[in-house]
């Protein structure tokens, strides 16, 4: 009798304490840096700055969205004589290259690349041959705003920064897509009180920018360059910021499974950070480990404590405890809820919990899964097709 009950304490030790990291990877770290930004705030002070910039826009067989990319980039509202475009063609097997050189601008440089690398690599070659002053980083995919430039090297005017992420708008969201779109909203707010007080983690790739002089190497294979490349920004002693007015527009996700697809590549990039920056996992080893603790590496460590909540509560609820009957069954209902918005999506439209614990399960899956797919897929870091055709970064 005294060993069941130790066995039963031993189990329902296992499953708060998953339960307590649980909630502190998506509420605690949050309520965190609300707190600090409030008792500690570290805003920059941006200011009218127009120094030279030099776009980078990596390309792997982009053809059918480069053009319109390219009348984006140079409508942008920045002095004309202070920015070029630099197009770089990943082993594109498509027109991109003859499109980029044939475009009817002088402010348009083209790096041609036959064997495909990955954007890492095509990043660390090309990265010592600009002399801009700030380097913008950008994808073929997303639209920027005409004064992202400005509102990203006006939060590079102060000297402690050393980087500025835009921030990325999902535009015409609906069923899965809402659910995407509310976390996406959460992320910024998360990413808003990091700046507020002191740094970012990362940037969003669609759209961020950095000091030449502080961009450190960018070596070849890496998944997550605005993640590296931040970082090794944060390392060298300069604060990454977030610019809300530099704006970049993307569609939302709309079908789970490319989503699901998408997001793990994303969280199998975290895992490399690991690997090949062990560094970033030893508090004070980094300026940003502690906040990438709460981030990111706790998040990879959540599917595996949702699993474990979920058996330990049925443990305890065989055992005739009521409270974990409970808890189970609020569980499964979770879990049920998220297997009708996959399978149903016009349920998700309709109604807010099915959406909310869709996205949840789902990104929480895509976490899972990344572990394994980084251990078994060592060319993560190559593109792969989209739905559209258009190869995405």
């Amino acid at each position: 009798m005294r060993a069941r009950a130790a066995a039963g304490s031993g189990v329902n030790t296992i499953f708060w304490l998953a339960a307590a990291v649980t909630a502190f990877a998506y509420v605690g770290y949050p309520l965190c840096m609300v707190l600090q930004s409030l008792l500690f705030a570290r805003w920059s002070q941006p200011r009218d700055y127009t120094p030279g910039i030099d776009v980078l826009l990596v390309v792997h067989n982009g053809a059918g969205q480069l053009s319109a990319k390219l009348s984006n980039l140079l409508a942008l509202d920045y002095p004309p004589q202070a920015l070029r475009i630099n197009v770089v063609c990943d082993g594109c097997s498509d027109a991109s290259e003859s499109i980029a050189r044939g475009f009817p601008s002088d402010r348009i440089r083209v790096f041609a690349f036959s064997e495909r690398r990955g954007k890492s690599a095509c990043i660390g070659n090309v990265l010592p041959l600009l002399d801009a002053e700030i380097i913008l980083f950008n994808d073929v995919r997303q639209r920027i705003d005409a004064g992202a430039a400005r509102a990203l090297v006006a939060a590079l005017a102060d000297p402690q920064v050393g980087a500025a992420s835009g921030e990325l708008v999902l535009e015409t969201s609906t069923g899965y897509g809402q659910g995407i779109d509310a976390y996406w909203r959460y992320e910024k707010l998360i990413r808003r009180m990091e700046s507020a007080s002191g740094s970012l983690i990362g940037a969003t790739g669609a759209l961020y920018a950095a000091r030449r002089a502080a961009i450190g190497a960018v070596p070849e294979g890496v998944v997550l360059d605005d993640m590296w490349i931040p970082l090794g920004v944060a390392a060298a002693g300069y604060r990454v910021v977030f610019a809300p007015d530099a704006l970049a527009y993307d569609q939302a996700a709309t079908d789970a499974v490319d989503e699901e697809r998408r997001k793990r590549r994303t969280l199998a990039g975290n895992y490399q950070l690991l690997h090949r920056w062990p560094q970033l996992a030893i508090p004070f080893a980094h300026p940003l480990a502690l906040r990438l603790w709460g981030h990111k590496w706790l998040r990879l460590a959540v599917p595996w404590c949702l699993l474990l909540m979920l058996l330990s509560s049925a443990a305890l609820a065989i055992d005739g405890s009521r409270f974990y009957q409970l808890l189970l069954l609020l569980q499964l209902a979770a879990y049920g809820a998220a297997l009708l918005g996959r399978y149903w999506p016009a349920t998700a439209s309709r109604w807010l919990p099915v959406r909310i614990c869709t996205a949840f399960f789902s990104l929480n899956f895509a976490a899972a899964m990344a572990l394994f797919d980084y251990l078994r897929n060592p060319n993560a870091h190559l593109w792969r097709p989209t739905t559209d055709g258009v190869s995405a970064s």
